[in-house]
C-alpha cells in the first residue's frame, strides 16, 4: 500500500466522530513517534554530510525531542501536551476523563497536524507567498507594491517567506513563534526604538531558536514589570491561560500561548521568592538571580488555567481536520504583526 493511501486511511480513523463504537485498537501515541521517527531517519540518510552513525541515532532523538506534558489536575477533565522535534505543540482537543486519554488524544491532533503538514498544499510555494503578501497588505493597510522594498514590514515578511520556499508552514511557524514571543514581550519595540534595522534584527533571530537564556531574559522583563506595577503578572498570567484553552479547543499549534505561561509563571515565581526574601530580612539588597538560576525553576512551575470557561461539548474531530488540511494563511496579525514593531 502506498504511503499515500495510508496516510488517508489514517486521517479517516482520525476524523472519526468520537463515540463508544470508535475503534480503540490503534496506539494513536506509537504511530505519532513512529511517523517522527522514520521522519528523523529519512532526513539524515538523506544528508551527505551526516555520519555513518547518524542514521542511527534518529530513533533516540525523536524519543529524546518528543515531550508528553500533563498539565496538574485534581480530577477530571485531564490535559495534555505533546512538544514535536522542532518545538511545535498540540494539547487534546476531547474532554477527557482519564490522563491516558487525554495523552492518546494529545498524540491524535498532533498526528493530524503531522500528517497534513506533509502534504504539497502546506508547502510554501510562490502562490501562497502572493496569496499571504496580498492578505498582509489588506489587513495591514499597506501597499503591496512595498513587498519589493526590504526596508519594508511587507518586505521583510516577503524575504521571510521566501527563505521558507519549500519547507512546510509549520516549520515557518516555529520560526514565527520567536517573533511573536519577542512581540509580545516588547523586545521588538524595544530594539526599533534602539535603531536596530529590521533586516539585522531578522537575521539574527531568524536563526537563532527560542532557547533557555531568552526565556529567562522575557521571565527578568516581566519581574521588573512587576515590581513596577503589583498585581501585573498576574493579570498577564490569567489571559494567557484562558488563551492557551481556547486555542487548545480549537485543536492549533499551541507553543506561543504555552510558553507565555512558562515565562510568566516563571517571573511569577521568582517575584514570590524575592518577596519572601524581603520579608524575612531587610538587610540584604535585593538582587536578580542568575539566568541559569532562575531558568532552572521553569521546569518546577507547570501551571493550568484556574478559571477555565465551562467545558461544553467539543464537535467532532472532523472540524479539526477540515481547520488543518485547508491551507490557512501566515498572514495572520498574530503572525505579521510583529514585523511590524521593527524599525
Amino acid at each position: 500500500m502506498s504511503k499515500l493511501k495510508v496516510e488517508e486511511r489514517i486521517m479517516s480513523y482520525l476524523s472519526l466522530n468520537e463515540t463508544d463504537t470508535s475503534p480503540k485498537d490503534l496506539n494513536v501515541v506509537a504511530m505519532l513517534h513512529n511517523f517522527w521517527e522514520q521522519k528523523q531517519t529519512s532526513q539524515s540518510s538523506g544528508s551527505s554530510s551526516e555520519s555513518d552513525a547518524s542514521g542511527g541515532d534518529a530513533a533516540a532523538q525523536a524519543e529524546s525531542l518528543m515531550l508528553y506534558e500533563s498539565a496538574p489536575s485534581p480530577g477530571p477533565p485531564y490535559v495534555c501536551y505533546v512538544t514535536l522535534p522542532g518545538g511545535s505543540c498540540f494539547g487534546n482537543y476531547k474532554v477527557c476523563d482519564t490522563q491516558a486519554e487525554a495523552r492518546r488524544d494529545a498524540a491524535r491532533v498532533a498526528l493530524m497536524n503531522s500528517l497534513v503538514n506533509e502534504l504539497p498544499c502546506r508547502r510554501i510555494n510562490p502562490q501562497f507567498i502572493t496569496q499571504s503578501l496580498e492578505q498582509a497588505a489588506t489587513h495591514s493597510a499597506v501597499s503591496i507594491e512595498d513587498a519589493c522594498d526590504s526596508s519594508t514590514s511587507i518586505g521583510t515578511y516577503s524575504l521571510l517567506l521566501q527563505s521558507y520556499t519549500g519547507r512546510t508552514m509549520l516549520e515557518f511557524q516555529e520560526m514565527m513563534t520567536v517573533f511573536q514571543l519577542l512581540h509580545w514581550n516588547g523586545t521588538l519595540k524595544a530594539l526599533r526604538e534602539r535603531r536596530c534595522s529590521r533586516q539585522s534584527v531578522i537575521a539574527y533571530y531568524s536563526q537563532r531558536g527560542l532557547d533557555e537564556y531568552m526565556c529567562s531574559s522575557m521571565a527578568l522583563d516581566w519581574l521588573g514589570r512587576e515590581q513596577r506595577s503589583p498585581g501585573r503578572l498576574g493579570e498577564e498570567l490569567q489571559v494567557a491561560q484562558r488563551e492557551l484553552v481556547l486555542a487548545r479547543r480549537q485543536g492549533i499549534e499551541l507553543r506561543f500561548f504555552k510558553e507565555k505561561i512558562e515565562i510568566l509563571s516563571l517571573a511569577l515565581s521568582q517575584a514570590y521568592v524575592h518577596h519572601t526574601s524581603e520579608a524575612s530580612s531587610h538587610t540584604f539588597e535585593h538582587e536578580q538571580l542568575p539566568l541559569q538560576t532562575l531558568y532552572g525553576l521553569k521546569t518546577e512551575v507547570r501551571t493550568t488555567p484556574s478559571c477555565s470557561p465551562s467545558l461544553s461539548p467539543h464537535q467532532n474531530t472532523k472540524q479539526t481536520v477540515c481547520q488543518t488540511s485547508n491551507s490557512p494563511s501566515l498572514c495572520s496579525q498574530q503572525t505579521y504583526g510583529p514585523l511590524l514593531n521593527l524599525k
